[in-house]
């Protein structure tokens, strides 16, 4: 009998964590859970120890873990504390494969230990490839790692192309949902608020990738993930709003055929195939029900409803240190606009001025990324501050 794969689980009280967990639970014991990671969320972190048993914890925010009472973890699970230690256990020979679920420029650098440690990296960290795609990439060449996407487009992408060669593929085709406001007047874009713009019509998420929708930059980001994580060009890769968020994505073959991948919106079946491919098992995610009757719709998006389309086209053209700004810029926008101090509206044009105001490198280091993510999140300030 084979032993169970050993799984380092980053972000594990976030709903990527959660529902990876959910995976390696219905797994019967093909996985196992290696690690867990938090920030702060140490009560939920310890339940889920009590109930995984790892062989670590890591609590990267050191002042707050060393207040906090650990004797509720289990016997021979042992406590790592500091953002340094996920580097550490993604570089740990035990270690099978890394779960990314840590948000933001936070979850990066361990992404990049564990691409130079060559694991398999099942990649929900979006951030990882949007800010510095050609590192995440070349680490991942050099050694051998394996990168499969965790977000449900690319992973159905990934899954769409077993059915062909790449040197097949006409394009591929990414979903939206259209957010919040696809059916609203565009007038009426300026006098939305945050609660309006949470309201998601079919996903359960954060409020930033919530935002994010609305907005598409989402699907902005999507395509500078894509432009790294398959071998096509910008112009091969298009966007069409799909409301039911049942096709997750398709591929377009040269002799016209379209390869899409359908299931029910949960993030469970992505991360099990993600840590289990090349094999499919039986698992835990939602399945379609076919005696019920439903429907699928699909429409071109509206450039002037959603120009973050097109400023994230040029920044998967671009690349260098493009993607890291957005990213950064994106993210201070979007706390801007639900703290109530920037219009909706006015969200994609802060984050296009800032992309095109940076010094841009074609080149840069991971340092220097840093760097200027820290820059762009400044210059939102100083822009509403204008």
């Amino acid at each position: 009998m084979n032993s169970p794969a050993r799984i380092a689980l980053f972000g594990s009280t976030g709903s990527i964590g959660l529902s990876a967990a959910e995976v390696i639970e219905s797994s019967g014991g093909t996985l196992s859970t290696f690690a867990l990671s938090a920030h702060r969320s140490f009560e939920a972190l310890v339940e889920l120890a009590r109930r995984l048993s790892p062989r670590f914890v890591i609590a990267t925010d050191a002042d707050a873990a060393g207040s906090f009472d650990w004797t509720r973890l289990p016997p021979k699970t042992e406590l790592l504390i500091g953002p340094e230690a996920l580097c550490d256990v993604a570089r740990d020979p035990d270690v099978d494969a890394v779960l990314a679920g840590i948000t933001g420029a936070a979850g990066l650098e361990s992404v990049i230990a564990a691409a130079e440690a060559g694991k398999r990296i099942a990649l929900a960290n979006k951030e990882s490839l949007v800010v510095a795609g050609p590192l995440l990439m070349r680490a991942a060449a050099t050694s051998g790692a394996e990168i499969l996407p965790v977000d449900s487009e690319h992973s159905a992408i990934f899954q769409a192309l077993q059915a062909g060669k790449a040197t097949e593929v006409q394009r591929i085709i990414l979903t939206a949902s259209g957010g919040a406001f696809r059916d609203l007047p565009l007038d009426e874009l300026a006098v939305v608020t945050p609660e309006m713009a949470l309201n998601h019509p079919t996903w359960d998420m954060g409020p930033k990738i919530t935002v994010d929708s609305a907005t598409m930059m989402n699907k902005a980001l999507e395509i500078i993930e894509a432009r790294w994580l398959f071998p096509f060009d910008v112009d091969q890769i298009d966007v069409v709003i799909h409301p039911q968020s049942i096709v997750h994505s398709m591929v377009e073959y040269v002799d016209g055929s379209v390869m899409a991948q359908l299931s029910p919106p949960d993030m469970r079946l992505p991360i099990q195939y993600a840590l289990t491919y090349p094999e499919r098992r039986p698992g835990p995610a939602a399945k379609l029900v076919w005696a019920q009757e439903f429907r699928l719709d699909f429409q071109p998006p509206d450039a002037n409803r959603y120009p973050a389309l097109q400023l994230g086209r040029e920044v998967a053209r671009a690349g260098g240190t493009a993607g890291a700004v957005l990213n950064a810029v994106d993210e201070a926008a979007v706390q801007q606009f639900l703290e109530g101090r920037l219009p909706f509206v006015d969200i994609v044009p802060v984050c296009r001025r800032v992309v095109e105001r940076h010094a841009f490198e074609a080149e840069p280091s991971l340092e220097r990324l840093l760097e200027l993510d820290r820059w762009a999140r400044e210059e939102v300030v100083k822009w509403i501050c204008s």
